[in-house]
């Protein structure tokens, strides 16, 4: 762990402490840098699975069913 002075928005760091009801301003930027970087990475997942989706031609077959079932209305 590393000590680290930085400036803060003092209105953005309350209202995470209150919605994740924690106690110090140290466990609500750690939080908050673990929920940033978790949906980054699970960003980068759903690109993965979505490009190996598109090279297997699923994405493709799922555009043209739902092309299809639009025009049967």
């Amino acid at each position: 762990m590393s000590v680290t002075q930085i400036d803060i928005d003092d209105d953005a760091l309350q209202r995470a402490m209150e919605l994740s009801k924690v106690r110090t301003k140290k466990e609500a930027v750690n939080l908050a840098l673990h929920f940033y970087a978790e949906q980054q990475e699970r960003a980068a997942r759903i690109t993965r699975h979505f490009e190996r989706a598109r090279e297997w031609g699923a994405v493709d077959d799922a555009e043209a069913l739902h092309e299809a079932e639009k025009h049967s209305r």
